[in-house]
């Protein structure tokens, strides 16, 4: 009966389970953080240390986490869990958007608030409400998905002090003369019935039926008499997508410097249009023949008067260079109430202004007939209005890009109302010169933000809504003048401080302001400002109100990180406020992540039916399945995501875990404090292990500092599938398992995959916070180790001692390829059936002389490197595999001589040369004794 050696074998023992369980397990693991304090106790073990602050965007507070969010937080969680182990102190405030259209429309509809039959105290106190339920909903979201930080004290934009802040800022602004109000056409959503900024305003493909409109001539101021003998039967073509606008129309634009031709058709009727587009609107027309009859520049033409088709008023010729030949006629349809180049250019010609349209989006008395109607519905009844009189020439439907409200995804409307502004062209300048100085990853980021910059009008502050942080300014009752200056800024963000902003909703002017403040005109009364401010003003704010007023923070932070739509948002309104008060950018580094897309690299929308939720990946894989998403793929492009995709990130993570697993199950009699060979005492081959160790270990730290996150997780990947699983863990199986306990084979063997094992887990911390700590609570440590958790211990870094020079590097690059080539012969021989198994082989290996000699002389036993029983280097020819590696060399596989190994499974003819062992090889016989 053969003897059972099993119990004389090394096996690996661990209780580390190889199925993860993580939806079960992670909460366990979050438990047990909250219990000890691990943000906390994080900060006070990195106190001294240089400060690093990301300071965090708020999200609003109105709805359950999307995937953008879950990739935005996971993002930041990289940053700061990294950098708090590499040598800084790195705090992390979160923080909310809190107030503004978002937050009334959701309280709206989940207390089924009618608007119109609440008091403002009452509707305040309930967006309140739902701001404070939404912020802790959504902060029990991010914990779970790992995310660290002062979670007990975050910032809010609805918070007394917070609100005071942004007052001072206001105030500053408005001492240094950027604040002011004026009549603009600014971005109105009647739904919502708000002016909007840049920032809230998307861009959808929309069909619409376009319009060619005829007016004709009234008074050519003599100028087409001169040229054609005359004025009856000419008229102006104006092209417009919008038909509502007409009962705005005051005039048609030029451009001066272009040509317009006198278009004579077969009915008589003569059209003045742009030289370059009368091809296009004759065929829009269907009109087959025509003849010009002159051409003169726009400036020829400059006030002469038409009549407006449905109006008894003139419509005058104009000039102006927004004028372009893109689309349309050339005569531009010019509505000063409902457009910015229409408005400016009107100004210039002293034009009156007339808004015929209310903030519901319904025609006023000024639209006549139309009175009542809403924009949209009157398209067509005007349409038929101008076919009826003869003024339509021609419709052409077609799709074009109109803006929308982003909040309500309605369509917008431009209409000129009295606002509040922040002046951006007196702060152009200043922000794009300070964007020189800033870091931007990735590199087009400048470029973006000076141009939005460059382009962007003046920024629209004030918003027409309730749930906000009230324009602290006064008006007189007498002279109607404002009162704003330093003394009741500091009035209002001192009672703001105590009282918050309802106080201004809730006083009287006369209870605000200091007894005895009076109006340069001499009157003491005083109405209070009813708009609130941009919600972009309020988080505009946050690098004051959080950074510079809480402790453990400073200016310019280091990082803000955000998704690329916040050039225009968040980066820029947090620029603009602090450019205008401190001459000086609020960040050091901007970095942006791209938008979340489907495999197909559509969109995410509940519409098309390919959204993924957070919560569905948590119950399915857990967090660190999720964040090995956001560490998988370049965050600097669009990220896609799919079941497909997370399936396989799941056995991509079962790889690490099971690296680990094997590392721990060799460990279990491993003590690095009393088993630990030193480095000098190694084997080669273990000291190509700990050399590969510290190229990763390089490679990872340059990728956190970098914040390529995508190289960090490829880099470990490849090191533990690569380096580790294919190559250095399978060759060391038999020391661990076979050679003698205690002997310096398999204890150097331990302490190279224990060193690795605890460098691996302090590398994947950042990135699978939950399965490294489960993987430090497995393991044993060091004395310098701080056990409590993984996360409070330094970053692995690049160690000289451990490196090889590029000889002993290129030795082993031969050896390695050397090995695959082997491999490749073995499958080919088990096929063959030549053999069954790798350590039935015998290896004959015929080279020229030099390369035996190299490999002959390399230190290694090449027959373990290879996992065979026998393996020999013959200089000269033989028949074999033809190496795809190494030029000239060839590989013959045969059965291997010698009797199997009980124990250890080589095939070895020292088997039976021990009486007391028959079955083992000399190796094994000795080991047992």
């Amino acid at each position: 009966m053969q003897q059972d050696y099993n119990n004389t074998i090394n096996l690996p023992k661990t209780e580390f389970p190889m199925r993860a369980g993580l939806p079960k397990r992670e909460p366990g693991f979050l438990e047990n953080w909250e219990k000890n304090d691990l943000y906390h106790e994080l900060m006070k073990k990195n106190e001294g240390k240089p400060l690093f602050v990301l300071h965090d965007g708020p999200p609003y507070a109105n709805g359950n986490l999307h995937m953008g969010h879950a990739l935005n937080k996971i993002l930041k969680d990289f940053i700061l869990r990294s950098r708090n182990m590499m040598g800084y102190q790195a705090p992390y405030i979160p923080g909310w958007d809190t107030h503004g259209l978002p937050i009334e429309r959701q309280a709206i509809k989940a207390y089924g608030m009618d608007r119109s039959k609440v008091s403002t105290a009452e509707f305040r106190s309930k967006c309140e409400e739902f701001a404070h339920d939404h912020v802790n909903t959504q902060r029990t979201q991010f914990k779970r998905l790992g995310v660290i930080g002062d979670w007990d004290r975050p910032y809010l934009t609805l918070t007394h002090d917070y609100e005071a802040a942004q007052i001072e800022i206001f105030g500053e602004m408005a001492k240094k003369g950027y604040i002011y109000k004026g009549q603009k056409p600014v971005y109105w959503c009647p739904h919502d019935e708000t002016a909007l900024a840049e920032a809230e305003i998307e861009y959808k493909d929309v069909p619409c039926k376009s319009i060619f409109v005829k007016f004709a001539v009234t008074d050519d101021k003599g100028v087409i008499t001169k040229l054609l003998g005359t004025k009856e039967n000419v008229y102006f073509v104006i092209w417009t997508t919008t038909t509502w606008t007409i009962p705005g129309n005051l005039a048609i634009s030029l451009n001066p410097n272009f040509e317009y031709d006198f278009v004579k058709v077969p009915n008589g009727e003569i059209y003045v249009l742009a030289k370059e587009l009368v091809a296009s609107v004759m065929k829009t027309a269907g009109i087959d023949s025509w003849e010009v009859l002159a051409t003169v520049l726009g400036s020829d033409l400059e006030l002469i008067k038409t009549k407006h088709p449905l109006f008894d008023r003139d419509s005058l010729v104009i000039t102006g260079d927004h004028v372009t030949l893109d689309a349309g006629t050339g005569c531009v349809h010019t509505a000063p109430g409902f457009g910015a180049d229409d408005f400016i250019v009107c100004q210039r010609y002293n034009i009156p202004i007339i808004v015929p349209v209310d903030g519901k989006g319904r025609h006023t008395a000024e639209s006549g007939k139309y009175e009542g109607m809403f924009v949209d519905d009157s398209n067509e009844v005007i349409l038929k209005d101008l076919d009826d009189c003869g003024a339509l020439l021609a419709t052409e439907d077609i799709v074009h890009s109109y803006p929308h409200c982003w909040r309500c995804k309605n369509p917008i409307i431009f209409r000129t109302t009295e606002q509040w502004f922040c002046s951006v062209d007196a702060l152009k300048d200043d922000a794009v010169k300070a964007c020189e100085d800033i870091k931007w990853i990735p590199g087009w980021g400048q470029e973006r933000m000076t141009s939005m910059i460059r382009e962007r009008s003046d920024w629209c502050i004030s918003r027409q809504r309730v749930w906000g942080v009230p324009i602290p300014i006064f008006t007189c009752k007498k002279c109607g003048k404002p009162l704003v200056n330093e003394q009741t800024i500091k009035t209002v963000a001192d009672l703001f401080r105590e009282k918050g902003s309802n106080a201004w909703f809730d006083m009287t002017a006369a209870e605000i302001l200091p007894a005895g403040t009076k109006c340069e005109c001499g009157c003491s009364e005083f109405d209070k400002e009813t708009d609130t401010m941009d919600v972009w003003f309020d988080s505009g704010s946050s690098w004051r109100a959080v950074i510079e007023n809480r402790e453990g923070q400073k200016t310019p932070v280091d990082v803000y990180l955000e998704g690329n739509d916040q050039y225009r948002g968040w980066f820029q309104s947090s620029m603009l406020t602090s450019i205008a008060t401190q001459g000086k950018a609020p960040y050091k580094t901007v970095i942006t992540h791209g938008m979340i897309v489907d495999e197909e690299r559509q969109k995410m929308s509940k519409s098309l039916g390919n959204g993924i939720a957070p919560e569905d990946i948590l119950k399915q894989y857990g967090a660190d399945v999720m964040r090995l998403w956001v560490a998988s793929s370049d965050y600097r492009q669009d990220m896609r995501i799919s079941k497909d995709m997370l399936k396989h990130l799941s056995q991509n993570y079962l790889k690490i875990r099971n690296t680990a697993r094997y590392i721990l199950g060799n460990l279990f009699d491993f003590d690095p404090k009393t088993n630990a060979v030193a480095y000098a005492d190694m084997p080669e081959l273990d000291k190509w292990a700990l050399m590969k160790l510290n190229d990763l270990a390089a490679k990872v730290r340059e990728g956190y500092d970098s914040y390529e996150f995508h190289t960090v997780f490829h880099a470990i990947h490849n090191f533990c599938v690569v380096d580790m699983s294919n190559f250095y863990l399978d060759v060391i199986k038999d020391r661990l398992y076979c050679d003698e306990t205690d002997g310096l084979s398999r204890r150097s063997a331990q302490t190279t995959i224990y060193r690795i094992l605890s460098a691996l887990v302090r590398m994947l911390s950042p990135i699978l916070c939950f399965t490294a700590d489960e993987i430090w609570q497995a393991m044993p440590h060091a004395a310098e180790d701080d056990v409590r958790n993984v996360a409070y211990n330094e970053m692995p870094q690049a160690d000289e001692a451990l490196s090889f020079s590029d000889e002993d590097r290129a030795k082993w690059d031969k050896l390695t390829a050397f090995r695959d080539d082997v491999n490749k012969a073995l499958e080919g021989a088990r096929t063959a059936k030549t053999i069954g198994k790798p350590l039935e082989a015998c290896v004959t290996v015929y080279t020229d002389a030099e390369q035996a000699a190299f490999l002959n002389g390399c230190g290694q036993d090449l027959a373990d490197l290879c996992i065979v029983s026998e393996l020999d280097v013959v200089a000269g020819d033989g028949e074999g595999v033809a190496s795809e590696n190494l030029p000239g060399l060839k590989i013959a596989v045969a059965r291997a001589a010698g009797e199997k190994c009980l124990r250890c499974w080589k095939q070895a003819k020292t088997v039976g040369s021990d009486a007391k062992h028959p079955g083992l090889c000399a190796r094994c016989a000795k080991v047992v004794g």
